[in-house]
C-alpha cells in the first residue's frame, strides 16, 4: 500500500529515521517493524517520492496480500492496517516536519493585499474567499481531501485556489496541482503544507491578484 500524499505535506528528516529504526537500502530508508503481537511485520519503504508499507506473516516471510486489496474487508484486515497506520502516524510524529502554513498564508493576504477574506458558502466555513477591489476573488482558501487531487486518501488538507496564466507549466503534482472543482487551464490548487515553498507560494498568489484584478 502506498501513502504518496504524506510526502506532499511532511518533510522526512534523514537522522531521525534513522535513530528511529530506518536503515539505507538500494537508496531507499527501510525500516521492518513487529505488529500483531508478532505474528506479522510491516516493511516500511521511503523513497524521494513514495511511503509504501508491505505487511508479511513472521514464520514463513509470505507477503499478506489482502493488505493491499482496498476492497477487502473484514476485521482481521481491518486490525492490521490500523496497526500500520499507527506506525507510520508515529514515524510521521517523531521524524517528519509537519504542519500546515495556513495561518502564515492568511497574514500574507492581509498584510499584501488589505484581502480580510469572507465566506460566500453558508454551509462551508471552511472556504473563504480573498478578493481584488473589483469584488473578484483571486484566492480561495478551502480545506479538502486528497482525494479531491487524485490521491487514495481522506485525509484533509488545507489548500488555496489560484489563477494561473499558464496552469500547466507551473503544476509539480508535489505542491501544486491542477486545480480543485475549477478550470484546469487557468487555475491552480496549492497546497498549504509545510512542503511548500512560501515565497513561490507568494508569487503564485502575486500573479492570480494581477490576472484578476483588472477583470470587471
Amino acid at each position: 500500500m502506498t501513502y504518496p500524499h504524506i510526502l506532499t505535506t511532511a518533510i522526512p528528516q534523514t537522522e531521525k529515521l534513522l535513530a528511529y529504526g530506518f536503515s539505507q537500502s538500494g537508496g531507499n530508508l527501510v525500516l521492518k517493524k513487529e505488529i500483531s503481537g508478532g505474528d506479522f511485520y510491516v516493511r516500511i519503504i521511503l523513497s524521494e517520492k513514495n511511503l509504501s508499507a508491505q505487511v508479511f506473516e513472521s514464520e514463513t516471510d509470505e507477503k499478506y496480500v489482502l493488505f493491499d486489496v482496498a476492497s477487502a474487508q473484514g476485521s482481521f484486515v481491518g486490525q492490521i492496517r490500523d496497526e500500520v497506520q499507527k506506525v507510520i502516524d508515529d514515524i510521521i510524529e517523531k521524524c517528519f516536519v509537519s504542519g500546515d502554513i495556513k495561518g502564515k498564508y492568511v497574514d500574507f493576504l492581509h498584510e499584501h493585499f488589505g484581502a480580510t477574506g469572507d465566506n460566500p458558502w453558508e454551509d462551508d466555513a471552511d472556504s473563504t474567499v480573498y478578493r481584488c477591489p473589483n469584488g473578484k476573488w483571486f484566492a480561495l482558501v478551502m480545506r479538502i481531501k486528497f482525494k479531491n487531487l487524485g490521491f487514495a486518501s481522506e485525509e484533509p488538507v488545507w489548500a488555496v485556489n489560484l489563477k494561473a496564466e499558464s496552469a500547466e507549466s507551473v503544476v509539480d503534482g508535489k505542491s501544486i496541482f491542477p486545480a480543485y472543482h475549477m478550470n484546469k487551464k487557468y487555475w491552480i490548487t496549492v497546497l498549504l503544507s509545510a512542503v511548500t515553498d512560501f515565497e513561490r507560494l507568494c508569487e503564485l498568489t502575486e500573479e492570480s491578484f494581477n490576472l484578476v484584478k483588472g477583470k470587471k
